[in-house]
């Protein structure tokens, strides 16, 4: 299992980057996929068709995100949980991401999805 952390600098405020990431209308917008998301703390969600699965764990309006992702086998022994906390910058909002207990056969995969396919992809939106 490997933790990765890592910053991203957005052209948009913290709400901005908060609907992004959990209103399932503004997913879409910057995925191009039907998303399934909810700010109740406790329900699942899946993005990308499901290639990303998990449960929502906790949300503070605009500030923070806690959701635990699935990998099958391990994830009651050893959850994967997202952390995904969001800071005013001078150029819009520093998103500090935390994702621990990922698997080492999916770490390769996992790192390049959220560079490029996550937060390249919104990175790409709000430059736009």
């Amino acid at each position: 299992m490997k933790d990765y952390k890592k910053h991203f600098i957005l052209a948009a405020t913290p709400e901005e980057v908060y609907a992004a990431l959990t209103n399932p209308a503004t997913i879409q917008l910057w995925t191009g996929e039907v998303a399934e998301m909810s700010t109740e703390p406790g329900s699942e969600f899946a993005l990308w068709e499901e290639s990303i699965v998990g449960r929502n764990l906790e949300f503070e309006q605009d500030k923070k995100i806690v959701q635990q992702w699935y990998f099958g086998e391990d994830e009651e022994e050893n959850p994967s949980i997202v952390t995904i906390k969001l800071h005013v910058s001078p150029k819009g909002t520093d998103v500090e991401l935390k994702h621990t207990n990922i698997p080492d056969e999916a770490y390769e995969d996992i790192v390049a999805g959220w560079n490029e396919q996550y937060f390249g992809s919104l990175i790409d939106f709000y430059q736009e």
